[in-house]
């Protein structure tokens, strides 16, 4: 028969008695809670459009620079 003592460590010790463990829980749930947040509001608002020069440290931000259209089709 285990002594009392012996006991009452066990239970001391348990894993729901360690503050860190639910500090750590509830930043977690928190992280998950701004994330899903954050996903709401870019839903909920659109991104208004912004005048820019269409560069980044003087390299062009988009694939084309150039005004005219692509061809319709394949080289022949």
């Amino acid at each position: 028969m285990p002594a009392a003592s012996d006991i009452a460590a066990r239970t001391a010790s348990a894993w729901y008695r360690q503050p860190v463990l639910w500090l750590g829980i509830a930043v977690f749930v928190g992280s998950i809670a701004g994330c899903v947040w954050m996903i709401v509001l870019g839903v909920r608002y659109a991104d208004t459009p912004v005048q820019t020069s269409h560069t980044v440290f003087g390299v062009p931000a988009s694939a084309h620079s150039s005004p005219q259209r692509p061809p319709d089709g394949p080289p022949r």
